[in-house]
């Protein structure tokens, strides 16, 4: 088959079905029992299109038609429908997220091109059947102060209407006003009744706004006299509202601003150098800035200085161990039983092998030993703390019964099959999380399942997850709770043995579940800061494209250049293309998570990293390997606050694809930042100290 043939294979609606059932994006096929089909001409569906309520089914029938016109009985139609969407089973389908979808329906057939249908299929909201209205910020309301009402449109199963079109009234305007976001504004005292509309619903919410009782206002806390602060550095005040005997007010609502007073340069930098939230207070950019509390009538104000954080460093490449035939994966770096170091890799297009390189030596990574498992990708690697056993994934294995393949380190510089566990994982491990007792293996993207690895040769089956409706990528375990990253589902969080919500290794107990905006959960790190006081969690994305994007990536319309990447074998000239962030949210208290930062670099998509003694060890793809400072409280965008100290891209004219980063993991360890590059292979390198020690 020609390329020309090829790519055009490739991006057939057969194969993206296909691809997409593997991926897990659509939902397992239904088939119609097996009969002769070589009559068959073209699908049928009936109806052709189908509109159906959320929650509701009705039946939808894909025949095989004839050349004279006659159903062809029993045909082999495979039905796929968006997992998440639309679910087909039994020749109805259910309609799961409001929104156009479509079924697709196609026909293999002996010595011709398979027959393809689409379905579209719309899935409309049900009917509101009330209406609830509540304040969404703390506070009462009084004249001259504002607060935020939030409205939400349930139907009759207590379900929720996402992103409703509200349309807000006042009872009284000229004493309460509210805006089209539901923002009310006391201008008066007295009663007043604000109406939230959704589709005819209303809902309402009454109040009296009692005179303004405060006479001053004053700030308290920020820095001690004679402090700066560095950009990136939060720093956080309390308003005070007080009476005219001195007595707090504590229900005042406060408004708060900032403006930048002046700058360190001749310029002012960015059009937005700080921002200021609930008190507290960081800039992206040096200068000194006012920070304003206003509440009703009154104002306070505090003066703040912000100096460069200046923490760039050099990073050093130490050492190199190109490789050339095949694509690194992911890495783990660990001390042996018997007192060296060494660094477990993965691999694509290799055949099922792993790698180990011993790396006492950082300047001078070898490879020792590797090990060839029945799979097409060993995408994931782990290694226990007590350096007892490996694990290593498997996916596409030739017998599809994937599961995990476990090594016996006991023999350094050999390493050795103990077992293989795949009861529960025949559909493809793609990550893993290893404690020195137990395994936990992600088992076809669905779930993740927990071994007890006490007997490395029988590995035996706990318990497991499996978060409904949901598909995860990666899991991290921390102090007995198991946190996941479940694509748009965002982060889950289980009590795996923590107890504090009855959880245990033998019986998981789901504790939370938070949302990340791109609704591209991909990789999680939970880490304690023992500077900030704070348990962060760092949640990355993946997102396999620039769509949307100034730079979407290499147009078709290049031709022949645009098509040397090859995405089947991996192989070509181009690169992928990606984007994402990784987020910061606040899980000091897991029962309420807040969102707090994020680390956003423009035009690299992220990927797998590593939080070690306040720096952020991130594996950027195209961006290269970065290491971030995040040390103290973490408030905004890391980029833009100067946190950055070193960024190495790992392109290399020898490696798989020549002159082309693309980092996939990184790791510190015992000083050195080790990271894999899934086109040049390992590399070791290391932050140059400020200070040069004097010899």
């Amino acid at each position: 088959m020609s390329r020309a043939r090829r790519a055009a294979a490739r991006r057939s609606p057969v194969r993206i079905a296909l691809l997409a059932a593997t991926l897990g994006l659509w939902s397992a096929p239904q088939v119609i029992e097996a009969q002769d089909t070589s009559g068959a001409v073209r699908l049928e569906a009936r109806p052709e299109r189908v509109q159906i309520v959320r929650g509701a089914s009705t039946p939808l029938r894909i025949v095989a038609i004839d050349g004279a016109g006659r159903i062809v009985e029993g045909a082999a139609i495979r039905v796929v429908a968006p997992r998440g969407a639309l679910a087909y089973v039994d020749g109805r389908v259910e309609g799961i997220e409001a929104g156009q979808h479509r079924v697709i329906a196609t026909l293999a057939r002996s010595g011709a091109e398979p027959l393809t249908l689409e379905v579209p299929v719309t899935v409309d909201w049900p009917r509101v059947d009330r209406v609830e209205v509540t304040s969404a910020e703390p506070g009462r309301l009084y004249p001259g102060t504002a607060l935020r009402l939030q409205a939400r449109a349930l139907h009759a199963d207590g379900s929720e209407r996402p992103g409703a079109a509200v349309e807000w009234t006042s009872s009284a305007p000229d004493r309460v006003s509210v805006d089209l976001w539901g923002v009310v504004t006391a201008h008066e005292p007295g009663p007043v009744a604000l109406t939230a509309t959704v589709d005819g619903v209303d809902g309402r919410l009454e109040m009296t706004v009692p005179p303004f009782p405060a006479v001053a206002l004053r700030l308290e806390g920020g820095l001690d006299s004679g402090e700066t602060a560095r950009t990136g550095d939060v720093v956080r005040w309390h308003a005070v509202a007080t009476t005219a005997s001195g007595a707090a007010i504590d229900d005042v609502p406060v408004t708060w601003s900032q403006t930048q007073l002046a700058a360190d340069t001749a310029f002012t930098g960015s059009s937005a150098p700080a921002q200021v939230r609930d008190g507290a207070f960081v800039a992206d950019a040096p200068g000194v800035y006012a920070v304003v509390a206003t509440a009703g009538p009154l104002s306070a104000r505090a003066t703040v200085g912000v100096q460069p954080r200046d923490v760039v460093r050099e990073l050093e490449v130490v050492g190199h161990g190109l490789t050339q035939d095949y694509r690194t994966t992911d890495l783990w770096v660990f001390e042996g039983q018997d007192g060296r170091d060494y660094a477990l890799t993965g691999s694509k297009v290799a055949d099922g092998h792993a790698y180990l390189f011993d790396v006492t030596d950082p300047a001078q990574p070898v490879k020792v030993d590797s090990i060839q498992v029945n799979g097409r990708t060993v995408n994931d690697v782990k290694v226990s703390p007590d350096g007892r056993y490996a694990a290593i994934s498997r996916e596409g294995a030739a017998d599809r019964r994937n599961g995990v393949v476990v090594l016996d380190l006991s023999a350094l510089p050999s390493i050795s099959v103990a077992s293989i566990y795949d009861e529960g994982l025949t559909g493809g491990v793609h990550n893993m999380f290893a404690t020195d007792d137990y395994l936990f293996a992600l088992s076809n993207g669905d779930k993740y399942v927990i071994l007890d690895m006490s007997d490395i040769s029988a590995p035996r089956y706990v318990s497991e997850y499996n978060h409904p409706d949901s598909r995860v990528h990666d899991v991290w375990v921390y102090d007995g709770i198991a946190y996941s990253a479940e694509w748009g589902t965002g982060v889950v969080v289980v009590d795996v043995g923590n107890g504090r919500w009855g959880g245990s290794i033998d019986d998981p107990v789901f504790v939370t579940s938070f949302p990340l905006p791109t609704g591209a959960t991909h990789a999680v790190f939970p880490y304690w800061s023992e500077s900030a006081q704070k348990m962060y969690l760092f949640v990355g994305d993946e997102i396999m494209n620039r769509r949307g994007l100034p730079w979407a990536g290499y147009p078709r319309s290049m031709g022949s250049y645009a098509d040397q990447y090859d995405d089947e074998t991996g192989l070509g000239g181009i690169p992928l293309t990606t984007q994402g962030y990784i987020q910061v949210v606040d899980f000091t208290d897991p029962e309420s998570p807040e969102m707090v930062a994020r680390y956003e670099v423009s035009e690299f998509g992220t990927h797998n990293f590593w939080v070690e003694d306040d720096v952020l060890y991130a594996a950027y793809y195209e961006g290269g390997v970065r290491a971030v400072d995040v040390s103290g409280e973490l408030m905004g965008n890391l980029y833009t606050q100067g946190r950055e100290m070193a960024v190495f891209k790992s392109a290399h004219p020898e490696g798989y694809t020549a002159n082309a980063t693309m980092v996939w993991g990184a790791q510190p360890f015992k000083g050195h930042i080790f990271f894999s590059d899934t086109n040049s292979g390992l590399w070791s390198a290391r932050l140059v100290p400020r200070t040069r020690p004097i010899s």
